[in-house]
């Protein structure tokens, strides 16, 4: 089992935008085969943070999830919506990758 952790900084006036994203996003995913759990949280002590936690079954399912239309299609919206790039950590009990 692995899980991915995805922190983004949101511009205050592309959050609504992102979160709309987002929704159909996690909802897609969640139908995923491999896929456990998909959530998005947001800061409850600074708005412009969001933060999605993935719960996959092995590493082998995150190929399919990211050339997927709904995948590619909510990486648009982040593109225009983040400040900085999003810091994405894949962990697994042998170790924790940072991207």
């Amino acid at each position: 089992m692995i899980y991915v952790v995805a922190t983004l900084t949101v511009r205050p006036e592309k959050r609504a935008e992102l979160i709309a994203g987002a929704k159909t996003c996690v909802a897609e995913t969640r139908k995923e085969a491999g896929n456990i759990a998909y959530d998005m949280y947001e800061s409850v002590t600074d708005s412009t943070k969001m933060v999605f936690v993935e719960q996959w079954n092995d590493a082998e399912a995150l190929d399919p999830h990211m050339s997927s239309e709904h995948v590619k299609a909510f990486v648009r919206i982040v593109a225009k919506c983040v400040t900085a790039p999003p810091r994405i950590e894949i962990i697994t009990p042998a170790e924790v990758e940072v991207r």
